[in-house]
């Protein structure tokens, strides 16, 4: 397969994409493609499932499904994509390997990918909009293992104090007014991360693509408008000022104190949010003018590296098609807090817990975010952005001229 960037340049992509809380975990590890003794060797961003865990048995059970023994080893999720390129130059690549799924277009370009097409893997009954993180030129590169995404969970107590009804919460007009009111009543109004990292733009997006703004026009009036919403909000104290240096985590941490209205988070937060001490609720993040605002996703999909021995796709395939059965689904994004990508297996997960139901709402107009088109273009153009939105809410520069700059920064770098 030929190598469309160079491994160096792949590398440095995906440097800049580390950080984001909602799609990996924490840890170390090595691995080596096997041989074909009947060894296959698996890669995953999971280091916190050891082996006695429900992840680790399954990877264990597919390998034997498929007639060999799968060697897994966890990795870093943002450690993998890169010890993935320096792998691909040694000829050294694991048999299957699961990536966060904005690395998977880097990945692509750097010809370390097959097309799940060329294996014959059949993606087609996937939410496109899920899948679409890990489609190149029509092509999908992988399958998702599930996905998770962003909402507004809300304090009721709050709310009722300060008379506001949810049920109200259906622009960015109704958002405001209720955060107001939150205000007047003598508590605080939304906690979100706008940390300068990809964690900073993945809570932006959101509002970015809620206004309508383009990914490829940083600085038209939809984005500004966006980045404007921000700004008022933290110049009037309606949200507070340390969400320049929040992460998810500490955004999270700041709503559980039980002082905020809302909390822009996601997924991942379900079981820390029945430990919080309060009741709380979750509704859909709202475009600027009504509905529900489009939302990245996060998770990972699961890939087969190009392999020098093409014979060994054959198993591979069958180790992929085992992960991602619907019946594995179920198990899996249950136990990862993710939506399944495929709408029977979202039912089932909707049935077993009605909690699910929102997230399930929002990732129907939820976007990849490296999807149309934009591959390799987003890691630039997110540094780029996250950079404007700090200088916006730090006053440094207004929205305008914070994402002119931002743009004109894209605009040198792709020249």
């Amino acid at each position: 397969m030929r190598k469309r960037i160079t491994l160096a340049a792949a590398v440095a992509a995906c440097t800049v994409l580390v950080g984001v809380s909602a799609c990996g975990g924490s840890g170390s590890g090595s691995g080596s493609s096997g041989s074909a003794s009947g060894t296959y060797t698996f890669w995953d961003p999971y280091p916190q499932f050891s082996a006695s865990d429900a992840w680790a048995k399954l990877v264990v059970s597919c390998g034997k499904q498929a007639g060999v023994t799968l060697k897994r080893t966890a990795l870093d999720g943002t450690e993998l994509p890169n010890k993935a390129l320096l792998a691909a130059q040694k000829d050294n690549l694991p048999d299957v390997m699961m990536v966060d799924n904005p690395f998977v277009s880097t990945l692509v370009e750097a010809g370390v990918l097959n097309k799940m097409s060329d294996l014959g893997l059949n993606t087609s009954p996937m939410q496109q909009n899920i899948l679409g993180a890990g489609v190149v030129d029509k092509s999908a590169y992988g399958v998702p293992i599930g996905a998770n995404t962003l909402a507004l969970y809300y304090n009721v107590g709050v709310l009722a104090k300060a008379k506001v009804d949810p049920a109200s919460i259906k622009d960015w007009a109704s958002l405001t007014a209720a955060l107001q009111k939150v205000k007047a009543a003598g508590k605080k109004g939304i906690a979100f991360g706008a940390i300068g990292t990809e964690e900073g733009t993945f809570q932006f997006l959101p509002w970015f693509w809620g206004a309508g703004g383009d990914l490829n026009h940083l600085d038209s009036a939809q984005g500004v408008q966006a980045l404007t919403l921000w700004k008022d909000w933290v110049s009037q104290g309606l949200a507070p000022k340390d969400v320049l240096n929040n992460t998810q985590t500490t955004a999270w941490q700041e709503f559980a104190t039980g002082d905020f209205a809302f909390g822009e988070n996601g997924t991942w937060q379900l079981d820390n949010a029945k430990k919080a001490g309060f009741t709380y609720g979750i509704v859909n993040i709202p475009g600027v003018s009504g509905g529900s605002a489009p939302v990245p996703t996060g998770g990972e999909f699961v890939t087969v590296p190009v392999q020098q021995d093409d014979s060994r796709y054959a198993v591979d395939k069958k180790i992929v098609a085992c992960l991602t059965s619907d019946t594995n689904y179920y198990t899996t994004d249950t136990t990862l807090s993710y939506i399944a990508p495929v709408a029977t297996v979202q039912a089932k997960q909707v049935a077993g817990n009605a909690a699910l139901k929102p997230w399930v709402s929002a990732l129907q107009s939820a976007r990849g975010r490296t999807s149309n088109g934009l591959g390799t273009k987003y890691p630039v153009i997110s540094q780029q952005l996250w950079t404007a939105v700090q200088a916006a809410l730090s006053g440094t520069k207004s929205p305008q001229s914070a994402l002119s700059d931002a743009q004109d920064a894209v605009k040198n770098h792709q020249n």
